[in-house]
């Protein structure tokens, strides 16, 4: 996958500060990110750390509702830049009942708080 370079792009990407996932292997596997800029062909993801994401994946936005099947397109560092597969408004609604996608994000939340409790107590060793 190439490293970030200056593309011209269909369409201006707004300013954001969304919190997203990316989910894959059928939702089994999930990373928490920000979503730094978006637009209705693609965004910006920042991530905490590096992270070794697929290439394709779906990003799950909860304050729109929103999943969206996305593919990389450039990577520098903890950033990643993402076409979508479709434009937003295309895109499936989450569903609150979808048992999959509850599961991958309560496990997201989970590691979130393991890793909190981690840095607050660093003498614990396993939580």
């Amino acid at each position: 996958m190439e490293q970030a370079s200056h593309h011209p792009r269909m369409s201006v990407r707004q300013k954001s500060f969304l919190r997203g996932t990316i989910n894959f292997n059928n939702a089994c596997s999930t990373f928490d990110c920000v979503i730094r800029d978006i637009s209705p062909e693609g965004a910006r993801l920042d991530f905490s750390g590096p992270v070794s994401t697929p290439d394709v994946f779906d990003l799950c936005i909860p304050q729109k509702q929103q999943m969206l099947g996305a593919s990389v397109v450039w990577r520098n560092g903890e950033e990643v830049g993402v076409a979508f597969a479709r434009a937003p408004e295309a895109e499936r609604p989450v569903k609150a009942n979808d048992l999959a996608h509850r599961v991958a994000r309560m496990e997201a939340d989970i590691e979130i708080l393991k890793r909190a409790c981690r840095r607050l107590m660093p003498s614990v060793v396993d939580i």
